[in-house]
Parts: structure tokens; C-alpha cells; sequence
């Protein structure tokens, strides 16, 4: 009977078996590789084809059951189809000329075109799909069913479960890759501002404090007019108050609350107003990822802690803003705070003050002095010169040429930085390297 069909059908139906096979393969690359995370997105929108197409996927093992029922079908008839028309054109020589030819007709325009194509524009492809194998999956439910139950109980025998749900979640690595790679899709501030939010669990408490020694408080046992200078003259909204030192810490003082009513009592009165809206200081262990700081400054509705190392010293004072600057940057472009601290010289030099911030003398004077060990440039030299340097004594970090003017209380406190001679430095010095 087979052979009585003529050869121009059975063509046909070869081209009409080989088209099925190209759907299959597209239709498997196509869902499998939707972005899921638009496709939740599209969900949310109440968009018919995502909806659809998420629906598949929810249940991979069913998508994937159907989708190779029908690819290897159709690969198996049109290997049969094949063999009749080699054949009754050439006999038994037939057979393995239209196998080759099978071959290479199935690989390139079965397989590797239409995969290649839904690879490209999954999104299309897949949505245009999703109704056609939504509908074979009801009708060749039975068979689907069988086929997974037997493929899932040998994946149970080697020791594997199916759930039906692929792993979707994304590790902070791999979320920090998606952003970098996010390219036009997010604006450059944007995009640094959530690589900084990821960066939180990296950065320490006492990365961004203000050190001990630079901590402004109201010392309670001051001259009261050098308390009321202090009040009325701070930058900051809020102080610590303390007896002789930090470490006999009273309270932190919102002057706002307090400093209208200070001149119209006496200092006695006046001193036990400034203690009585103090609030309890709050302490902040060192070594707490700022991340889980400003989780624990919006569960304490604070705005300012005292770091404490794990004998209890304090160490210095962390603040909100100083957190968030972290993630946004600087809230003003204000310099007000590196006049006393950088002073630029008519040599293209800069006297320096050795406790200012590396990261404000980078953004300042736009160099780049390492960053990932102490906060301040006196600590970057102590630690590179593994001592306390005497004055003038010249130290080259990074390229940058640094001259020790003076030093006093084991710290160095002025300066001399000359970035104008680092492309000087590294241009003579591979002028005179030795080529490897």
C-alpha cells in the first residue's frame, strides 16, 4: 500500500514531518531560555502569553516530556519517510544516502537553525508557542504522565528528587553581575547606588566612623560658656555628653530640644537641664557589616552610635548619614569640612593634615591612595613604614611622593603630598625598567 503513495506526497510529508521537528527543537531552546525575571514581570502585568508561558514552566518535566514526545516522533517518521523514498528512487543503495542526507538536513534546519533563532528572540518565539504546547499537553497528557512517572522514578533510584521548580534565586555575586552588565537599561547613578547597597556586607562600622579622637562632645564639667559656645555653634544636631572623657559617656544631647532654654538659667541649672534630655547612649559592637547597621538604626530609631571594641572602649562614633553616604555619596558638594584639613600650595603641592580621611584626599585632590586599610593618611604611613616616623621623611605610596613635616602624640599631623609628580615618578621608572 505504501508503495502506491506518490512520491510527491511522501516529499510533502517529509517536509511536514522535518517542520515539526524545527518547532520542537525552537519551542525547548525558546522556554528554556526565558528570562525569568521578566517573565514574573510580564506575569504582574497580567500579560495572557507570559501567564501562559509561566504556567508551562512551573512544570519543566511535563514542558520538556511533551516537547521530545513530539520532536522524537517526528524525527522517527520522517527517518521511515526517508528510507521509502531512497528506496524506490535507488533501491537498497538508497538507504544510506538518504540516511546522510537526513542527517544533515535534520542537523542544520531541525536543529541548529531554529535553536540558534529561538535562542536570539526567546521572548517572541516562546510567547508564539506557548498556546500550541499548551494544548498538545492536554491531549497527550496520558502519555506525558507515563513517560515523566518512569523518568522520575529513575532520577528517585540515583538519588535525585523533582520537585517541578528549577533554582531561580540569585546569589549577591551573581546579582552584582546582572547590574554591572545591566548596561543602558539602568543610569550610571542608579547603577552604583545599588552596587554600594550590595557592597554594605563588606564595609565594617569602623570603616566609616568618626575616629575617637575627633569625636565633638559636651564635656559637662566644662566652663559653662564653653559649653554654650558649643551648643550654639555645632554643625552637628546631636552630641555625646560626657564627664571629663568619652569614656564616662552620660548620653547623647539633641540640642534642639535643649537650647532654647538655656539662657535663662543658671550654669548649675543649666547643666542638670542639658543631663535630664539626654538619651542612653547606643553602643555599636566593631566588626558589624553596615548593612546590618542600618537595619539596626531603623529598629532603634537611631541616628548615631558609639563604637565599641569587645573590651567595651569606645573607639569612635558612627551616624546614619555617614552610613547612607555609603550607598548615595557625599549629600553636598560643601568642601567645608577639607579647608582645615588640605591646603593647596602655589608649587602644585598640598599640606596635608594626617588625620584627614583617605577617601575625602582621593575625591579632593582626585588620587588614589589605597583604601582598604586605615581610614586616615596617617595610619596609610605608619602602616606602610611599620613605625612612627620622625619630620621630614619622605615616603612614596602608590607613585605619590609624601614628606613627613611633623609628628606629635604618636600620630602624624602635617603633611606634604605632591600628585602632580606621580606621572613623573612612574614615567621614569618604566624608562628604566628592565623589559621581562
Amino acid at each position: 500500500m505504501l508503495h502506491e503513495i506518490p512520491l510527491l506526497y511522501l516529499f510533502l510529508f517529509l517536509l511536514f514531518l522535518l517542520a515539526i521537528s524545527a518547532f520542537f527543537s525552537g519551542s525547548e531552546t525558546s522556554m528554556m531560555s526565558l528570562n525569568r525575571y521578566r517573565l514574573r514581570h510580564l506575569v504582574k502585568q497580567e500579560n495572557r502569553k507570559a501567564v501562559r508561558a509561566q504556567q508551562l514552566l512551573e512544570k519543566p518535566d511535563r514542558l520538556i516530556g511533551v516537547i521530545l514526545i513530539g520532536n522524537n516522533l517526528a524525527n522517527i517518521l520522517a527517518s521511515s519517510v526517508t528510507t521509502l523514498i531512497a528506496l524506490r528512487l535507488y533501491g537498497d543503495a538508497g538507504v544510506a544516502i538518504g540516511a546522510g542526507l537526513l542527517t544533515f538536513v535534520v542537523l542544520i534546519f531541525c536543529e541548529v537553525a531554529p535553536k540558534t533563532l529561538a535562542a536570539l528572540n526567546p521572548e517572541p518565539f516562546a510567547f508564539a508557542v506557548s498556546g500550541i504546547l499548551k494544548v498538545l499537553l492536554i491531549v497527550l497528557y496520558p502519555i506525558v504522565y507515563t513517560v515523566n512517572l518512569i523518568a522520575n522514578k529513575v532520577l528517585i533510584s540515583l538519588g535525585h528528587t523533582q520537585d517541578g521548580r528549577g533554582p531561580i534565586d540569585l546569589s549577591t555575586d551573581e546579582l552584582r553581575t546582572v547590574l554591572n552588565e545591566a548596561g543602558s537599561l539602568i543610569s550610571d547613578r542608579h547603577q552604583q547606588m545599588l552596587l554600594s547597597i550590595l557592597d554594605l556586607e563588606n564595609v565594617k562600622v569602623e570603616d566609616i566612623m568618626i575616629p575617637r579622637n575627633e569625636v565633638v562632645g559636651i564635656d559637662i564639667n566644662d566652663e559653662w560658656e564653653d559649653i554654650l559656645s558649643l551648643l550654639t555653634s555645632s554643625q552637628h544636631t546631636r552630641l555625646p555628653l560626657y564627664r571629663d572623657n568619652l569614656d564616662a559617656i552620660i548620653g547623647v544631647v539633641h540640642i534642639r530640644k535643649i537650647l532654647h532654654q538655656l539662657e535663662k538659667l543658671t550654669p548649675e541649672e543649666g547643666r542638670n537641664a542639658i543631663i535630664a534630655v539626654a538619651r542612653e547612649a547606643y553602643f555599636i559592637p566593631e566588626g558589624t557589616p553596615l548593612n546590618v547597621q542600618l537595619l539596626q538604626f531603623q529598629r532603634r530609631k537611631r541616628r548615631m552610635g558609639l563604637v565599641i571594641d569587645e573590651y567595651g572602649d569606645i573607639l569612635g562614633l558612627a551616624t546614619l548619614e555617614d552610613l547612607l553616604e555609603e550607598i548615595v555619596g557625599e549629600f553636598t558638594t560643601d568642601k567645608a569640612d577639607n579647608i582645615d584639613e588640605i591646603f593647596p600650595q602655589k608649587d602644585g603641592s598640598y599640606l596635608v593634615d594626617g588625620g584627614v580621611d583617605i577617601k575625602d584626599l582621593n575625591q579632593t585632590l582626585d588620587v588614589e591612595l589605597p583604601t582598604d586599610g586605615p581610614r586616615t593618611l596617617s595610619g596609610l604611613i605608619i602602616e606602610i613604614l611599620e613605625t612612627i616616623p620622625e619630620a621630614n621623611i619622605s615616603v612614596l605610596i602608590d607613585g605619590y611622593p609624601i614628606e613627613i613635616l611633623h609628628t606629635k602624640d604618636n600620630m602624624i599631623k602635617k603633611a606634604r603630598i605632591q600628585p602632580n609628580l606621580r606621572a613623573k615618578i612612574i614615567s621614569k621608572r618604566n624608562r628604566y625598567s628592565v623589559p621581562s
